[in-house]
């Protein structure tokens, strides 16, 4: 089963995504900061990260490049907040430190599903590899 560590520090979001997830078919583990998201990275093996860009303590930006030189194939999904965020180079920053997709929220469920599957390169009604 496709394993996906999620990273995101609102609590809600971490529910509503990682219930969508699992309902699709993955395997999700969540964390509330990037620290946390990491440690569980280092003794788990995951499929895909996402993380939310902006987050107190360790943030999207430092997690990204920390989990790049841990496993520089690993494919991640960094989200941002639209409201949050008045300066678009956060969003581009994370493109730039390999991101493999961008999302904003609010994210809907069919466009949390289709950046899943293409990144993973399944089909987004079977998240099992193709």
């Amino acid at each position: 089963m496709t394993r996906i560590l999620l990273i995101d520090d609102e609590e809600q979001i971490r529910l509503t995504i990682g219930e969508l997830l699992r309902v699709t078919g993955y395997d999700v583990v969540v964390a509330a900061d990037g620290q946390e998201g990491l440690d569980l990275f280092r003794q788990q093996t995951f499929d895909l990260v996402i993380t939310d860009l902006l987050m107190p303590k360790k943030g999207g930006l430092e997690t990204i490049a920390d989990l790049r030189r841990l496993k520089p194939e690993l494919k991640i999904i960094a989200t941002y907040g639209g409201g949050r965020i008045g300066d678009s180079s956060v969003p581009r920053t994370g493109q730039s430190l390999g991101a493999d997709r961008l999302l904003r929220k609010p994210i809907t469920f069919s466009e949390l599903k289709q950046a899943v599957a293409d990144v993973l390169n399944v089909s987004p009604d079977k998240p099992e590899r193709t």
